[in-house]
């Protein structure tokens, strides 16, 4: 078994299970059509990573981040990304007091268990990096000192595909840094009429969620994660997924070992989710999409053809092949 995350107790898988599927129902009272994409987003967030959610407006992405932070029972954040943001209107600064005459140190809305950078991609490229350090390091170094975050610590952004005039598209380096990027797409009309339903019947905009777990859960439940061993097989077909994409004849750039590693940790938590304690082929080819395109880097003449990513990772699922189902030890 491996070591527990962070110093606590590795929680069962079958608790786990149980608690997650308690959460995505809590959040499904507010949230309607997007169940898998939400369990995606919460197994990223037991596997201690972040989410990116790419789409167009409105379709409740900022409400389905503010509803988990709530069932997860997380503090929540949530920065409107503007132009003319600074780095300091995330990570803080310090004040001079006239009473002490002294510096304070005012910390900004990063320092928070769940944080929303909400259309990240309107931000100026120096206000974005102001997230790098905290989302590889849990922490933020302001004025030559480096301060932690608090555990757990996860960022969820959006980010707007369709416009890009007054945008600043997010630099390779930091979509690395998100474990997955997640498109919900629209409902379908009976979902959509739904939406509609709930909102008349709590004649309210707010739509409540209640707490299923705390912190101090969270992180126990990580660690209940972190205690799952992969078959080698299934490690192989990780690594194999993402060196095919160095090769693919579309790509000027294939996914890093960070890619590969990805796609192992998520399948372990999407693994858990599901009540088992080993990880299935299925498993890495569910979360292969979210993980591995939004690191890639196509051609100029792919770009042109208006080939996706998406599709690139798909055409590999179906060429390499996949191990045999075995159970891990």
């Amino acid at each position: 078994m491996n070591a527990p995350a962070d110093g606590h107790t590795p929680m069962p898988v079958p608790e786990v299970a149980t608690l997650g599927r308690s959460i995505l129902d809590e959040v499904g009272t507010a949230v309607v059509g997007m169940r898998d994409a939400l369990e995606v987003a919460l197994a990223t967030i037991l596997a201690g990573g972040h989410v990116l959610f790419e789409d167009v407006p409105g379709l409740g992405k900022t409400l389905a981040a503010r509803s988990l932070a709530s069932a997860l029972g997380l503090d929540f954040a949530r920065l409107q990304c503007t132009p003319d943001l600074l780095p300091a209107d995330i990570t803080g600064s310090s004040v001079f007091d006239p009473a002490t005459r002294t510096f304070e140190f005012r910390p900004g809305p990063v320092f928070t268990g769940l944080f929303l950078a909400d259309e990240i991609n309107r931000t100026a490229p120096k206000t974005q990096s102001a997230l790098l350090e905290a989302m590889a390091e849990r922490q933020v170094s302001i004025e030559g000192t480096s301060r932690p975050l608090p555990r757990p610590f996860h960022v969820l952004a959006t980010s707007n595909p369709v416009e890009y005039e007054g945008t600043y598209p997010l630099p390779e380096a930091q979509l690395d840094r998100f474990m997955v990027r997640l498109a919900v797409g629209y409902p379908d009309p009976g979902q959509e009429a739904e939406v509609l339903l709930r909102r008349l019947a709590r004649r309210q905009e707010a739509a409540p969620v209640n707490q299923v777990v705390d912190a101090e859960t969270v992180l126990a439940m990580q660690a209940g994660v972190e205690a799952v061993s992969v078959d080698a097989d299934v490690v192989r077909y990780c690594v194999d997924l993402a060196a095919a994409t160095r090769g693919h004849n579309a790509l000027e750039v294939g996914a890093s070992p960070r890619g590969s590693q990805t796609l192992v940790l998520l399948g372990r938590a999407v693994a858990v989710l599901d009540g088992r304690d080993y990880v299935l082929p299925e498993d890495i080819k569910r979360v292969a999409v979210p993980v591995l395109a939004h690191r890639l880097t196509l051609t100029p003449t792919a770009w042109a053809s208006a080939l996706k990513p998406e599709t690139v990772v798909r055409e590999l699922l179906d060429s390499v092949p996949t191990p045999a189902t075995v159970r891990a030890q």
